[in-house]
């Protein structure tokens, strides 16, 4: 408890409540939210061997099974968090489990099967492991690019923090003596860049670096790939193609190179580099280890491995930091070259004392030649691999390939060892019992968990016994839909590649790439949405060029309903990227109308997670520190910029410079609307469904038209740095990633800033920027064009409070009372989970404030809950999205009839075709 804070008496406490009940809430309703949360180390073993412990992610639990026959039987779930990532036993009778969503560390008492502590976390928490002497609990945050270490003997001491140099921090392993943490940077990058081809208006950041006369090609825009011409040959037909950005690459012998062997590296990093916008010696860090020596917490980094590092494990036998994950070939132009061939599965060995990476190909039966194979060489491909583990001597690995649903023996230098073992759908964590000679295998799409006895297969290999499902609220069209995304089998020529392996997780690779084709056809633009029909905003509206530039990685969240797509808008819906499984993963055919819909029912699933900048109860901060740089227009180069107001910002954003006449609020895509001369009217919707959000035609020097896109995933894309030697992210913002920071961005003449607290406090509520943000809906306002709602999530949701005492702190109250009143509000539901007369009860807030309980009939107040509360009784309180209370809290298969209930007439609560012969439905 917070020193100098006053213990509220049972008087006050109880007054406290009372104040904090609403008039009325609406009952929940059993909702499924998918935030398409990836696992990360979501299998464990206990040190026993007598259970496997498995992260059920959409159902919010940790599954336990019991391993005293051949086949894991389940004897139980606890609930955790929402969407649990990760699971370490750290003894026989503790178990950690981290909750994505939540921003928590579930802390499980195995002989009660209860959590009896939540440790809150910076955001997106991905993975635990236990190390050093004193031991400790190093708990790596993505999003934060931190490391927070606690102190497992004493859990209510407050973290230590550790900075990590990379983007998405995320698998943990230690060093066998315990001594070391490593942890693999997810978007560690890949030594690519981008050079641009000038800013929106002469002189504005970036500079024009392709177009300079004294460059490698004397200002030619676009440069040729091919010796002096084009692969493929250019259409003669074609206009002048649009002057666009280059990819470049750094190669071994730090030369940065595009795909024609041209040198570029005297505008990279070499004394003409402030033509591209950067300092002299800028480099990228490349980080894809962060190593972390336990003592001193100081830290060291393995570099040039591959792009997204997904999976980690320390070899028995060597020591070396065995890291699987992929590469990408992005430097290389145009769609033609890159069929089915952008992508490489890697395996890497680092040496633990040199931290040099040896990296191996984990798909030697390709040689790329060729984009499309026959189906059978397919079916022996690894990709999307995101699991590793390695039997006691060292002498076999196995791998788990989430995109092509099967797992890989390898030896210890990461050659393949017979083919690969077929499991089910999306293998992702990986717990290896060699007493038993049992590969266990969790399946992240299908809820589910294969048996491989490791000897029973073809020439000794892995084999397939048995495979044992628990249960999964995942709606039908999200599990079907996903295999378009994710299948690499299925949808590939080669069998490695997918949708997904640049739109990593349905999100982005941090990547840019040029997807043109110099020996295409001119695209007639249609019927876009120019300008919204705003008189002069349309622009000189141009056909699409089929070459296009370098284009960075978009989400694909919330994308449904937000058409037309990319950057120029030149795709009118999903349907019309159908084409690409051909014409870019190389595969023989395309979906099929069902295909299709379910690829779009799925894709429409997908909800933002809640923004992390923004205060609890959805306020905007007015005090955010930003890490953000002056580049000297107003204060010397490299000031630090103030702490931003973001309600300022909204301010200025909405008035003082009008940003939201182009990008409309909540979301700050274009309008779906048009100008009639007197109102925004409806567009009817496309043959597909489809919307029409406005895109603008050509602006100074960019030479296309732009689609006016979201800006809710801002803080995503931050990590450049042009001025500094160890630039985290070789690829920012706009189109083509060449503008390093927002700072860099908001500073450009284009938007007129007065000072450095305007741009501070601009950037401070672009970084908030969420469908919490109130709605455009201004129909007759030509200068405030309206927006729509998107597929977000309250700042509150998965926030967690657990209580060991009746008498809860200071803060537990003041966040109780933002809780109880977004409850009432309808802006999230409220579930409890505690333990009390022996049992493991569920509960849901509800009218009058009120807990209902899962027995039906059985009402609780706040109080009564509290009164219960020890510490053999610890009860926990989590915010979840509105309308799934019902499904998290008390009925947890929707089947009518409460879990309590079901368990005490025998039928199963996670089976709703198991129900109480004596129907006693779920009510009041």
């Amino acid at each position: 408890m917070p020193e100098g804070k006053p213990v509220p008496s049972r008087p006050l406490l109880i007054a406290l409540l009372a104040f904090l009940a609403p008039v009325s809430v609406a009952g929940a309703q059993g909702a499924f939210v998918n935030w398409e949360t990836p696992h990360v180390h979501p299998l464990d073993l206990t040190p026993d061997g007598e259970l496997l412990v498995a992260v059920n992610l959409p159902d919010n639990r940790l599954e336990i099974f019991e391993l005293a026959t051949a086949t894991p039987v389940p004897v139980g779930a606890v609930s955790v968090g929402l969407d649990p990532v990760s699971v370490r036993v750290r003894t026989n009778d503790e178990i950690w489990v981290v909750n994505q969503l939540s921003d928590t560390v579930s802390v499980i008492d195995r002989a009660t099967r209860n959590v009896k502590a939540t440790l809150h976390t910076d955001d997106e928490p991905a993975d635990v492991v236990f190390a050093g002497a004193p031991q400790r609990a190093f708990v790596s945050c993505s999003q934060t690019n931190t490391i927070l270490v606690f102190d497992p003997a004493d859990l209510t001491a407050t973290p230590q923090r550790i900075e990590i140099e990379g983007e998405e921090p995320r698998a943990l392993a230690r060093s066998s003596d315990g001594l070391r943490v490593y942890c693999a940077i997810f978007e560690s990058g890949n030594r690519t860049t981008v050079l641009s081809s000038g800013g929106m208006q002469p002189g504005d950041d970036p500079p024009d670096a392709v177009g300079i006369t004294s460059g490698p090609y004397g200002g030619v825009n676009p440069p040729p790939n091919d010796g002096v011409g084009f692969e493929p040959a250019l259409n003669p037909s074609l206009p002048t193609p649009p002057e666009v950005g280059l990819i470049v690459r750094e190669n071994d012998a730090g030369l940065w190179v595009d795909d024609n062997g041209t040198d570029w590296s005297a505008l990279i990093d070499g004394p003409s580099a402030s033509f591209s916008g950067r300092t002299v010696g800028w480099g990228l860090a490349d980080h894809d280890v962060a190593v972390i020596e336990t003592g001193a917490l100081t830290v060291s980094y393995a570099r040039h491995a591959m792009n997204i590092c997904m999976s980690l494990a320390v070899h028995p036998g060597s020591g070396a930091i065995t890291v699987v994950g992929t590469d990408a070939i992005n430097e290389v132009r145009f769609e033609h070259n890159l069929q089915g061939r952008f992508l490489r599965v890697n395996f890497a060995a680092i040496d633990p004392l040199t931290l040099a990476p040896t990296v191996v190909e984990l798909n030697p039966q390709l040689d790329y030649s060729v984009p499309t194979v026959a189906q059978s060489t397919r079916d022996l491909g690894l990709s999307d691999p995101r699991g590793i583990v390695w039997n006691a001597d060292g002498s076999r690995g196995y791998v788990s390939g989430l995109g092509t649903n099967n797992v890989l023996t390898i030896d210890a230098g990461g050659g393949r060892v017979g083919p690969p073992t077929d499991v089910g759908f999306g293998p992702t964590g990986l717990a290896l019992d060699e007493a038993r000679s049992r590969l266990y295998v969790l399946h992240r799409f299908e809820n589910s968990i294969a048996v491989l006895d490791t000897h029973g297969g073809p020439g000794g290999g892995p084999l397939e016994i048995a495979r044992v499902p628990f249960f999964d609220p995942t709606p039908p069209p999200i599990r079907r839909g996903r295999r378009h995304l994710y299948d690499s089998r299925a949808t590939s020529g080669l069998g490695v590649t997918s949708c997904a392996a640049c739109h990593v997780d349905a999100r982005i690779d941090r990547l840019g790439w040029d997807l043109g084709d110099p020996a295409g056809e001119m695209v007639p633009i249609g019927d876009l949405n120019g300008g919204a029909g705003v008189p002069g905003q349309a622009g000189d509206q141009t056909d699409f060029h089929p070459m296009k530039g370098p284009l960075t990685t978009m989400t694909l969240r919330d994308i449904i309903g937000k058409e037309p797509f990319h950057w120029r808008g030149d795709v009118e819906g999903i349907e019309a990227f159908n084409p690409g499984y051909e014409k870019l993963l190389g595969d023989d055919e395309v979906l099929d109308p069902a295909e299709m819909a379910d690829l779009k029912s799925f894709l429409a699933s997908i909800h933002y997670p809640p923004n992390p900048f923004r205060n609890l109860d959805g306020s905007l901060p007015n005090d955010l520190p930003l890490n953000e740089f002056s580049t000297g227009r107003f204060s010397p180069a490299g000031t630090p910029l103030p702490n931003g107001d973001a309600v300022n910002g909204l301010h200025i954003f909405r008035t003082v410079r009008n940003c939201a006449h182009c990008h409309t609020l909540p979301t700050g895509m274009g309008t779906n609307r048009t100008w009639d001369g007197m109102a925004f009217q409806e567009i009817p919707l496309g043959p597909d469904g489809e919307d029409h959000h406005d895109v603008l035609g050509p602006v100074g020097q960019i030479q296309f038209n732009t689609k006016i896109p979201s800006l809710r995933n801002l803080y995503e894309r931050t990590g450049g740095n042009f001025d500094s030697p160890q630039s985290l992210a070789g690829f920012g913002f706009r189109h083509d990633g060449t503008v390093d920071t927002l700072a860099r961005f908001m500073y450009r003449s284009v938007f007129h800033p007065d000072d450095d607290q305007e741009v501070a406090d601009l950037i401070a509520f672009m970084l908030t920027m969420s469908s919490e943000t109130e709605l455009s809906a201004d129909l007759d306002d030509v200068d405030h064009p309206p927006g729509e709602a998107g597929l977000t999530t309250h700042p509150a949701v998965g926030h967690q409070l657990s209580f060991d005492t009746p008498i809860p702190t200071p803060d537990q109250l003041a966040t109780l009372a933002i809780l109880f009143q977004a409850n009432d509000g309808a802006e999230l539901g409220l579930v409890v989970k505690a333990r009390y007369n022996g049992e493991l009860r569920g509960g849901v807030r509800g009218s009058g404030g009120n807990w209902r309980m899962d027995r039906r009939g059985e009402v609780l107040t706040s109080v009564a809950l509290l009164t219960m509360a020890g510490p053999n009784n610890v009860f926990t309180v989590t915010a979840v999205p509105f309308g799934s209370a019902l499904r998290i809290g008390n009925d947890r298969d929707l089947d009518g009839f409460y879990d309590r209930d079901e368990l005490d007439a025998g039928s199963d609560p996670a089976d709703p075709t198991s129900k109480p012969r004596i129907a006693r439905r779920r009510g009041p």
